[in-house]
């Protein structure tokens, strides 16, 4: 691990990801996790202080990045569903089949490296009738804006801890054995190859 990937980039990575408009849209999503649920990427927890603590009952929340979560400011031994934290990838999730009935997953799925194995994981840990709650960055519906993506993806990449500008989240879930119950999209304030928002809900075919 660089100096940079150590000290630099946690740091860049939670500033962006609190910014005001990328909090709106978490507001939007996270309350409708319920029961026992699973965070996919909770880099220094910003999700936590949105769930509905009277809907929750166990969260897991699993991270590769140490650093990262160190950045968590929450105590969560005062929370009032009980939390664990796993470091682990999102490819290889250490859980027991449909042990959830909700995985969550924001900000995150634009730096897996293989979503369709997360994806297949995601689908082998949750319950036959749960849901993944989900709100991501991604592929523009504009040629022009696309253009510049598909350009600055390669620096951003490298930069960002290998998140990507131009992925499309919604084909992405859709190819890898979910249907979309509730899809929302449009950009949010910000620079526009970074603020074409998608989130939803999607359920196991």
């Amino acid at each position: 691990m660089t100096i940079y990937d150590k000290y630099i980039l946690p740091k860049v990575v939670d500033y962006a990801c609190k910014q005001s408009p990328n909090m709106q849209q978490r507001m939007k999503v996270i309350t409708l996790a319920t029961g026992n649920v699973l965070e996919i990427g909770i880099g220094s927890g910003l999700n936590l202080p949105l769930y509905n603590n009277e809907n929750v009952k166990h969260l897991t929340a699993i991270d590769p990045s140490i650093e990262m979560w160190d950045k968590n400011v929450i105590d969560t031994n005062n929370l009032s569903f009980d939390f664990d934290f796993v470091k682990a990838y999102a490819e290889n999730i250490p859980e027991e089949d449909n042990s959830f009935d909700s995985v969550v997953i924001t900000y995150a799925l634009c730096t897996i490296p293989d979503t369709s194995k997360a994806l297949e994981e995601v689908r082998r840990v949750l319950k036959t009738k749960g849901k993944l709650i989900f709100c991501e960055h991604g592929k523009a519906p504009d040629k022009a804006v696309q253009k510049w993506q598909n350009v600055i993806n390669p620096l951003w990449k490298r930069l960002g801890g290998g998140c990507n500008l131009n992925k499309d989240i919604q084909l992405i879930i859709e190819e890898n054995g979910f249907k979309m119950d509730n899809l929302e999209k449009r950009y949010i304030p910000g620079w526009k190859p970074a603020s074409f928002n998608y989130w939803g809900v999607a359920k196991p075919n």
